[in-house]
């Protein structure tokens, strides 16, 4: 089998106050180093206007021991979620989503902005990558309490937004670090959150006389096809690309041995080990 990508497996977890366990979707990563998360709730996000980039730059602290993390699960939300809050006449509007992307995050924020509040305000984190926005509050008090707030919150690959309707009375800049940051928080506090499983895409070759017993372990084994082609030359068979959980893969490559007496072409890269 050889080692092409890493994708997810999503499971609904409770709340970060409560819940029920339950298996929700299955998503694709598209590149090495790629995680992808199932939006649930349907929205299609598409690429922001060039005005809403012109942010902070960009933040990674991607370093050499990544590729290690990479195997390993995240939490982040089932959806997208608001919430509201009112401080001193001012009217908070937390919106929070799970994005896959950059591009992802800002489209979110183009379709929850509102033109009409005094300050569309964010945050998002994506693995390494994190970036926020004041939009016109004072420096420090809007963008970095937002994502301080999904930093305590343990999710990834998130997005908030917060939209502040102004009241008339000033909240100095202790209070608006404490409202900003506090309604983000609730929001994703109170917001159902999946766990994301790992999986690595692999590629296999059956011979076709023993495609009847890899089906079996395909299915047994919860691995998911993402191609199957056949070369009808003499000695040929069947090519498979398929997704498998990260920590199955190893009794998935021993249980494709075993029925197939060795006969399936299987080949992990250096970087794979279990």
């Amino acid at each position: 089998m050889i080692l092409h990508s890493l994708s997810s497996s999503i499971y609904k977890l409770p709340s970060l106050t409560g819940g029920n366990l339950g298996c929700l979707a299955v998503i694709r990563g598209v590149r090495a180093g790629a995680t992808l998360f199932c939006n649930s709730n349907g929205f299609a996000l598409s690429d922001p206007p060039n005005s809403l980039a012109h942010s902070l730059p960009r933040h990674s602290s991607a370093d050499s021991s990544a590729s290690m993390c990479l195997c390993e699960g995240h939490v982040t939300l089932a959806g997208s979620t608001r919430m509201e809050m009112e401080v001193k006449r001012s009217k908070f509007v937390a919106w929070a989503a799970p994005v896959d992307s950059e591009n992802a995050a800002l489209g979110f924020l183009a379709q929850v902005r509102d033109p009409k509040a005094t300050h569309n305000c964010w945050a998002y984190k994506i693995g390494n990558l994190y970036r926020f926005n004041d939009d016109g509050e004072p420096g420090g008090t809007a963008g970095r309490p937002i994502y301080s707030s999904i930093v305590a919150s343990g999710l990834d690959r998130v997005i908030v937004v917060v939209t502040r309707f102004y009241g008339g009375v000033k909240l100095g800049t202790g209070g608006l670090f404490r409202a900003y940051g506090g309604v983000a928080l609730d929001c994703l506090k109170e917001a159902t959150t999946v766990l994301v499983k790992a999986k690595v895409e692999v590629e296999m070759h059956v011979p076709f006389n023993l495609l009847g017993q890899v089906y079996p372990v395909l299915h047994s084994h919860q691995v998911e096809k993402l191609q199957e082609d056949y070369d009808s030359a003499e000695g040929g068979g069947a090519f498979m690309r398929l997704l498998v959980e990260h920590d199955k893969a190893h009794l998935f490559e021993l249980a494709v041995k075993d029925c197939c007496s060795g006969k399936a072409k299987i080949t992990w890269p250096l970087q794979h080990s279990m």
